[in-house]
């Protein structure tokens, strides 16, 4: 490909644009179970026109558009309050990912203060790769515990990890996987009890799991208000229904939060600061995320958390009726995987995307997942339906021989996962050749 030696029509531009996105997955119509949390048309409409008030805007200096400082300080305000600690500090990143990342480079540079050379982290193995990530970025030993049958945390598991070298100890709530949140009250005590740091990554439920409590559903204690928890991650582009990228790292104490910044007093182009990841900061998914906000508000939020949580017991409900078919654990919110136990769930997961489902495939153990959010409110019937004609379809079928069904059976059941990641790693290599 090579950059053309004319420009085309902007009509052709984005006419080429919609072609190419015929394919994709269909995310509007509640058939999509993963990567996008629509939150209506209308309110699509709202996050666009905030965004493009702010498209050019970089809040790179704080100086040069305060109106930008002043909605990072008043999202982040109102996810602390909403987490139990409205007096915690943090700041706005792109994503879960990056909110991860600084809670654990935060967590390295404490431990560095303290003396601690070499660190290491305690993390269940639901927990999201993205601690992975940092362990690798930022040269922290991620050192991995089993979770219990329920599927979360082991904390004696988690106790008996604990060495001179740890300096975080990390729960999910929820854990992507079954949906399940961790026991926090258990793993923050424990951390107090040793000094260390304790991180819940909220990135899935910080937007959510809040107003399923109030709903009246039975929860665990998850955030700020346990004692020792120090830090929590919150994406407000998930069930905060926010504009792609936004979410918030958020941190007890303030002193903490300093550990997370990097300053550079001897540049000749100026002074330097850099409180995230980034350097450049789009201002665009700040006002988006500011605008939901404001917009949704407590009411709207509680609604569209009771639509959801409303459809999800429903479709789990459907999915238990149906022989041989189980949900996995018991799960705390709207997100849930299941399995089968007379057929290969690989198979029955193509045979829904033949008919238009999109649902993850997970490994150990092999399932499917769903995310459910208000957008799939009027599809319950439809899902079931189909997923009675593909259960059929899988238990006369058998274990899977070919396709995408073979390959990750084949993959989660690999013992040399050396092998797994050497495989992956060709894939994505492999993603560029058209």
């Amino acid at each position: 490909m090579k950059l053309p030696e004319t420009g085309r029509p902007a009509p052709e531009v984005l006419d080429a644009l919609e072609a190419m996105r015929a394919q994709d997955a269909n995310w509007r119509d509640g058939r999509t179970f993963s990567l996008v949390y629509h939150g209506g048309d209308a309110l699509l409409g709202l996050l666009k026109d905030a965004f493009f008030k702010y498209f050019s805007e970089n809040a790179l200096n704080p100086m040069a558009f305060p109106s930008l400082r002043r909605m990072e300080t008043e999202v982040v305000g109102m996810v602390a309050d909403l987490l139990g600690a409205p007096e915690a500090v943090g700041s706005l990143t792109t994503g879960g990912t990056e909110s991860i990342l600084m809670a654990v480079k935060t967590a390295r540079d404490f431990a560095r203060s303290r003396g601690i050379e070499h660190p290491e982290m305690v993390l269940p193995i639901s927990v999201h790769p993205a601690f992975e990530k940092a362990a690798h970025y930022f040269d922290v030993k991620a050192v991995h515990v089993p979770v219990d049958a329920d599927f979360r945390a082991d904390v004696d598991a988690m106790r008996a990890a604990i060495t001179a070298r740890t300096i975080l100890l990390v729960g999910s709530a929820p854990a992507y996987p079954q949906g399940v949140v961790d026991p926090i009250s258990e793993i923050a005590a424990l951390a107090a009890s040793h000094g260390l740091l304790c991180h819940v990554d909220a990135c899935l439920g910080g937007m959510l799991l809040p107003f399923v409590r109030a709903l009246g559903h039975a929860l665990p204690a998850f955030d700020f208000q346990v004692p020792g928890v120090t830090s929590m991650s919150c994406d407000l582009h998930k069930y905060g229904y926010a504009a792609k990228g936004a979410s918030v790292v958020l941190y007890r104490e303030r002193e903490l939060r300093k550990h997370q910044f990097v300053v550079y007093a001897d540049w000749t182009g100026g002074l330097y600061g850099s409180p995230t990841m980034c350097g450049t900061r789009a201002g665009g998914p700040m006002a988006a995320a500011w605008a939901v906000l404001n917009y949704l508000g407590r009411e709207g939020y509680l609604r569209m958390a009771n639509s959801a949580m409303t459809t999800a017991k429903a479709l789990q409900a459907g999915i238990r009726a149906e022989p041989g078919l189980r949900v996995l654990g018991e799960p705390h919110a709207s997100i849930f995987a299941f399995t089968a136990d007379n057929a290969d769930i690989f198979v029955l997961g193509d045979e829904l995307a033949a008919r238009g489902w999109n649902l993850d495939r997970q490994n150990n153990p092999n399932a499917l997942h769903m995310m459910i959010t208000q957008a799939h409110a009027g599809r319950v019937d439809d899902f079931l339906y189909d997923l009675r004609a593909a259960h059929a379809v899988a238990v006369q079928h058998g274990p899977a021989t070919s396709g995408a069904a073979a390959m990750y059976g084949m993959l989660g059941s690999l013992p040399d996962r050396g092998m797994v990641r050497e495989f992956i790693l060709d894939f994505m290599d492999g993603l560029d050749r058209t």
